[in-house]
């Protein structure tokens, strides 16, 4: 199985959003928990090119650093979901 991480925040809905088609799918993934200030998130800035979260990565398929919750939703779907090749 691929692995996947995730960086994310508590209480963040988006994040939320992303963790419950992480937990539809059934992947496993790793959970990075940010701090609350963008200003202290450099490693987030260094795979994403900025500060917001969800933020997913999957090595497996070359994504280092994949912002925006709808985004990560689709690209779930579409690389694991049922239609997946």
């Amino acid at each position: 199985m691929a692995t996947l991480e995730l960086y994310e925040l508590e209480g963040c809905p988006f994040c939320v959003k992303v963790k419950r088609k992480l937990d539809e799918l059934g992947l496993a993934y790793e959970s990075h928990t940010v701090p609350a200030s963008h200003v202290a998130r450099e490693e987030v800035r260094a795979i994403s090119g900025q500060t917001g979260v969800p933020v997913l990565v999957d090595e497996a398929h070359g994504v280092e650093g994949m912002p925006e919750s709808d985004d990560i939703i689709a690209y779930l779907e579409e690389t694991y979901g049922d239609g997946a090749a």
